[in-house]
């Protein structure tokens, strides 16, 4: 069987690429979800157990996913299968980077009507078009909610037509570097006129007691969902590495960045969460339905929660854009289909899912609860195996060459022991507890 051919693009620089993995994993991982997940999951223990794993497992398995990717310039399908066939092992091994591949696009199929509601509310804030119960007027009906979320797949999908320079790279250029102003702002905004000292104790104060493998599970499950490791994004990022590239510098100002933005999104959002005597363990609502009437009880409540929105629609369009395109890699090269017919292809079936789940919620919650805590894990177990086990020794040292000696062994042994056995325990664990 004749290897496919590895992709001659390149990212256009280093800046560009970490533009688009900061993209990629920054979005409504960090903005909705990190923070309900850590007010349902006790807070500092939710906190601590997510930084331990970003640091001891999920740092070790990104920068694995680069190595893979680059080395092969495939799909992350293409990337896994055929390292496999060239070290003399199964060429199933592809499906490694297939069942990350469909979690992140089981993510996108839901992402769409959460994004949709978020462009809704950056347009009602700045305008004060909030009604009583906290929803806008222009979305408050499921007919309005579908036509939000088909705006939002629409952007998606012609931002990723426009290919990987014009399109990803052009938009992920600017819409970061407006994103972290504006997050930077909020922030500030937040801490000055909300109960900074309640939510700093919240969020960083350790309860020890409060850790359950549910909590633990929550805590890995947003980790993998946040970086989007296990989810093949950085498998498929890596196919366009400049070989020059020092991939343990990257990956760790990808994993640091990540980090960063989702605790200052705790350190934004629960200060009026605790100014207004919020519940932070409500969920999906918080932000959507009690966060609203509060910015309008704020100095220029409007102008904030405009920008609120604003920002994690930015972050919510470059983490959808990197999932539609990955699966698009995955399926042009792997059906030998053009990539506009897949991108359109994944773009229609991923709209007709989120569609169907206006009507439906609970899908919502079950694919989030799947998708993110669940396969996510699994495809991360996943890598860690075939970067630590399949992969030829000599191949990630020559790959990950900005580590030194000791490094590179501590990193290998990580993925090979460390990352599967704890992942794999806490999930059985997590996954038990919810049933």
């Amino acid at each position: 069987m004749t290897m496919t051919t590895p992709t001659t693009t390149r990212w256009t620089n280093r800046f560009s690429f970490l533009m688009v993995g900061i993209g990629a994993s920054v979005g409504l991982g960090n903005l909705w979800r990190f923070p309900f997940q850590a007010g349902e999951n006790g807070g500092s223990a939710f906190v601590l157990v997510y930084l331990l794993c970003i640091v001891g497992i999920v740092y070790p398995v990104l920068i694995g996913e680069l190595a893979v990717g680059r080395h092969m310039g495939l799909s992350a399908v293409g990337s896994t299968k055929e390292m496999a066939r060239a070290a003399g092992r199964s060429p199933w091994w592809g499906l490694v980077g297939g069942i990350g591949a469909l979690a992140t696009y089981l993510v996108l199929c839901i992402y769409g009507v959460i994004s949709g509601r978020v462009l809704a509310f950056a347009v009602a804030g700045f305008t004060g078009g909030f009604i009583e119960d906290g929803m806008p007027v222009i979305y408050g009906t499921p007919a309005r909610a579908f036509l939000w979320q088909t705006l939002f797949m629409a952007i998606t999908v012609t931002i990723v037509l426009r290919g990987i320079h014009k399109g990803i790279e052009g938009f992920s250029r600017v819409a970061m570097p407006a994103f972290f102003v504006m997050l930077a702002l909020l922030c500030i905004y937040s801490l000055s006129n909300g109960s900074a000292g309640a939510a700093i104790d919240y969020l960083l104060s350790p309860r020890f007691e409060e850790l359950t493998p549910a909590v633990m599970l929550a805590a890995f499950g947003q980790a993998f969902f946040s970086v989007v490791v296990g989810g093949a994004a950085m498998l498929t990022f890596g196919a366009f590495m400049d070989k020059e590239a020092n991939i343990a510098n990257d990956g760790l100002v990808i994993a640091t960045s990540d980090t960063i933005v989702a605790m200052v999104a705790g350190l934004m959002i629960f200060p009026i969460v605790f100014q207004f005597a919020l519940d932070p363990a409500m969920g999906m609502g918080l932000i959507f339905s009690t966060m609203p009437l509060s910015f309008l009880q704020m100095p220029a409540g409007s102008l904030v929660g405009g920008l609120f929105f604003s920002l994690a629609a930015l972050g919510a369009l470059t983490s959808s854009i990197a999932m539609l395109m990955l699966a698009a890699v995955a399926v042009e090269e792997q059906l030998k289909i053009q990539r506009k017919t897949a991108v359109l292809s994944l773009g229609a079936i991923a709209w007709t899912v989120g569609a169907i789940s206006v009507y439906f919620p609970h899908l919502n919650e079950e694919i989030d609860f799947f998708s993110g805590q669940v396969m996510m894990p699994i495809g991360g177990i996943l890598i860690a195996v075939f970067a630590g086990w399949v992969a030829p020794r000599s191949v990630m040292r020559e790959e990950l060459s900005g580590l030194s000696e000791a490094l590179f062994n501590g990193w290998r042994f990580v993925v090979r022991y460390v990352a599967p056995l704890l992942v794999g325990g806490v999930l059985i664990l997590g996954v038990s507890a919810r049933f």
